[in-house]
Parts: C-alpha cells; sequence; structure tokens
C-alpha cells in the first residue's frame, strides 16, 4: 500500500495542482484528502466527459497539466474529449488521468465491473495512452518520468490504481443533510405498489437497498430491473421501457446519477407517457462511494421539472402524511416527480445483485 500524500507529492513535483473528477470507491482516500486539503484548487464533476472538459479548460488557462480522477466504468464517458479534443494528433493538451481500477483481473470483484476490468488496460492501448499500474514506491517514480514525458510531448498519461493500493485514512464522515430514513420511505412505497408495476433504479445504494428492503419486508408486489451498471443512464432505461409497457413505470434515480446525464430528464419531459413516474431520491451526496457532495441541494428542482417538461411536482421531506403522499403521486394521471430528501444509507452490510439473468428474466415477465 501507498500513502495518497505520495502520490500528490508527484503531482506537485510536477506543478499540477488542479483536480477534477467524478468519485470513486477505489479513489475515497483521493476524493477525502482533496475535499480537506485542496478544496480551492477541486471541482467534483458530474461525469467524466465533463471533468476531462473542465480539465482542457485549467490548462488552456494556466498551462499546468490538470489531474482527472475517474472510475474505470467512466471512462468510455471520458473518450469524446480525450480522443476528439486533447489527443495528440488534434489540440495535443496533456492531462493526468488517475482511475479506480475496478474488475482488476488480479483481485475479485462484481460480473458488471470484471467486464470492464478486463478491457481497461486495452483501451488505455487503443488511446496510446501511456499508463502505470501503482502498486509500489518505485511505480510511483515510474509514473513521475511518463508525467514529465506527457509535460514535455503534450500528451495524456495515467495510472491505474487497484481496491486496497492506497493505505486507509480517517475519511471525512458522510453528513446527512436530510433527516427521511430510506427504510421507512422504500417500505411505504412498495406497500403501495401494484403488483404489475416495473421499477428501474439507479446504479449504488438505491438498487441495492430496494432489493434488501424487499426481502426484509416481503413485500414482493411489482418487478425490479437494478442499473447495476450504466450511472446517469437510469432514466433514458425507464423511458425506454416504459414507451412499451401499459405497466406503471417507477424510475428510482439518485442525485448524483440524475446530474450525471441531466439531459436525459428533458427526454423524459418530452416523450414519456402517464405510465412513467420519476422519483428522486436527493441526499446531496455521492453516498456509495465516500459521501462526496452533489450540490444537488442548491437545484429547484420543482422548477426544474417543470421547465423539462413535467406538469407535477411533489415533494416528501419527512414522515408527516408519508403514505398518503405516496398514494397521491402513485395515482397522478399526469407526466410526474417525486424529490424525496432523503438521509444517507444506515445499512453496513446491504447485498449485492448478483444473478443478472435471472433478475432480467424476471422483470421481462
Amino acid at each position: 500500500m501507498i500513502k495518497v500524500e505520495e502520490l500528490i507529492n508527484i503531482f506537485k513535483k510536477n506543478n499540477s495542482n488542479f483536480f477534477t473528477g467524478v468519485p470513486d470507491s477505489v479513489l475515497k482516500e483521493l476524493s477525502s484528502f482533496l475535499q480537506s486539503k485542496n478544496k480551492k484548487n477541486h471541482i467534483i464533476a458530474t461525469s467524466e466527459g465533463s471533468a476531462v472538459s473542465i480539465g482542457i479548460g485549467h490548462y488552456l488557462s494556466k498551462k499546468e497539466i490538470p489531474i482527472i480522477y475517474m472510475q474505470n466504468s467512466g471512462l468510455s464517458n471520458a473518450l469524446n474529449p480525450l480522443i476528439s479534443m486533447a489527443h495528440d494528433k488534434v489540440y495535443s493538451i496533456p492531462l493526468i488521468l488517475v482511475i479506480g481500477w475496478r474488475g482488476s483481473p488480479m483481485l475479485k470483484d462484481e460480473p458488471q465491473h470484471n467486464v470492464k476490468g478486463m478491457i481497461t488496460e486495452q483501451l488505455l492501448k487503443l488511446l496510446k495512452i501511456k499508463y502505470t499500474i501503482i502498486r509500489s514506491p518505485a511505480d510511483l517514480n515510474k509514473f513521475d518520468k511518463q508525467i514529465k514525458l506527457a509535460n514535455k510531448n503534450k500528451t495524456i498519461v495515467a495510472c491505474l490504481i487497484e481496491q486496497g493500493t492506497f493505505q486507509k485514512t480517517k475519511i471525512i464522515n458522510k453528513k446527512d443533510f436530510y433527516a427521511l430514513e430510506k427504510e421507512f420511505f422504500f417500505k411505504t412505497l412498495l406497500e403501495n405498489i401494484n403488483i404489475k408495476t416495473k421499477i428501474i433504479s439507479s446504479t449504488g445504494y438505491n438498487s441495492r437497498e430496494l432489493m434488501y428492503f424487499r426481502k426484509k419486508y416481503k413485500l414482493f408486489h411489482g418487478r425490479d430491473f437494478y442499473m447495476v451498471g450504466g450511472m446517469g443512464h437510469t432514466a433514458s432505461t425507464a423511458l425506454g421501457y416504459s414507451l412499451f409497457s401499459q405497466n406503471t413505470t417507477l424510475c428510482i434515480d439518485g442525485d448524483g446519477s440524475c446530474l450525471m446525464h441531466l439531459g436525459s430528464i428533458k427526454t423524459v419531459g418530452m416523450f414519456a407517457s402517464t405510465n412513467f413516474k420519476y422519483i428522486l431520491l436527493n441526499n446531496n451526496s455521492h453516498d456509495s462511494v465516500g459521501g462526496q457532495l452533489t450540490y444537488a441541494s442548491e437545484i429547484d428542482f420543482e422548477k426544474l421539472s417543470i421547465s423539462l417538461g413535467f406538469e407535477k411536482y411533489y415533494c416528501i421531506d419527512n414522515q408527516y402524511k408519508l403514505e398518503d403522499k405516496i398514494k397521491e403521486f402513485l395515482s397522478e394521471k399526469n407526466l410526474s416527480f417525486l424529490e424525496v430528501k432523503i438521509a444517507n444509507c444506515k445499512i453496513k452490510e446491504l447485498p449485492r445483485p448478483l444473478n443478472f439473468i435471472k433478475i432480467k428474466n424476471d422483470f421481462m415477465e
């Protein structure tokens, strides 16, 4: 293991002190350090492509190489600006990528991460991005040399960080911005849906908690499709299903997922039928990867949702008349948007969806 400060020092030696990216569980020690020590030069982006673009803008202004961090699952989101702007055959803009390597062949991981993990190195090679797998101080020295060459040749360089590489540090405690516990909301929601309701839930804790509370309270009305990957694509998946089904379709999204591809919510507002119902679980944080802020608490989702094409907006922020509010939302005949201002997850050992083919087949019945 290495200390995150050792990696930070490599960047400082190369006059790189600006960070932007999308939080990742593998890199939570890095995120925690940046939150506490480097607030002025750190921007949490809504997507990996946006982070790369912010970094490009920074370089154009300061002539200093920015550091862009992400999980390897988000590398695909970053391909467009990496290839069409930063590439040495286009604008030749040097960037440092710090990539959390989920699904590394050296480590056991979940199936959806294993697929991307197996091809991560191939993607970097295809992009002609030189990289170092950071596992020891010697690897840091190698990466330091690659950064110097990237600066000289105006190219992109990357490092891959596996789970457990960083020495554990005290992580900033996650803050609850809202008081309503998800358990009360999920239990009440599941008690009030009908047997034909379809739920499509976002990646991270939302899907895992939904699965957990179904089993805990033996509430099995409806069928779920868990977005174990594809962050930001929950609304689009739910829209695609709802347009060709008569079933009530509940899209349960998180604030980080919603903001990642916010344009998809406008598509929903334009094309969704009234059987589509959007539920935003807003805890103002990237809960499953360390609790970093999304800044969603500063958005007026009532005005936003109406401007994007929804006809009705509902908000739940406490237990008062919770069941009545959920029933009213579910029975609404117009295209409706429900914001639930909710606390962070309190369950330490959440189950994970595993049998994906069975989940898919059960959902499609």
